[in-house]
């Protein structure tokens, strides 16, 4: 129990320092985590607790992925021009 209190952990740590460029801002970030960790802090099932350690690893890839985009968007946008018009 003790090795998944701190895996969750990690993740909330790892989650909460993503979310300071989410497009949304890192306020609105922070109070839906907080939310979502406090709605499953009661859980005692390790396998459930597996599970949403899942979810959150795959939001964690989510995140990424948009923050990427963004990037990726940005860099198009500078270096190549749209000669579409």
């Amino acid at each position: 129990m003790a090795n998944l209190r701190s895996e969750v952990r990690n993740l909330y740590k790892t989650l909460l320092y993503l979310g300071r460029e989410y497009p949304k801002g890192a306020d609105y970030f922070r109070k839906r985590l907080k939310a979502a960790f406090l709605k499953n802090k009661d859980e005692k099932d390790p396998e459930k607790i597996k599970q949403l350690i899942a979810r959150g690893e795959f939001v964690i890839k989510e995140l990424e992925a948009l923050y990427f985009l963004r990037k990726y968007r940005a860099l198009k946008q500078r270096y190549y021009s749209d000669d579409s018009q």
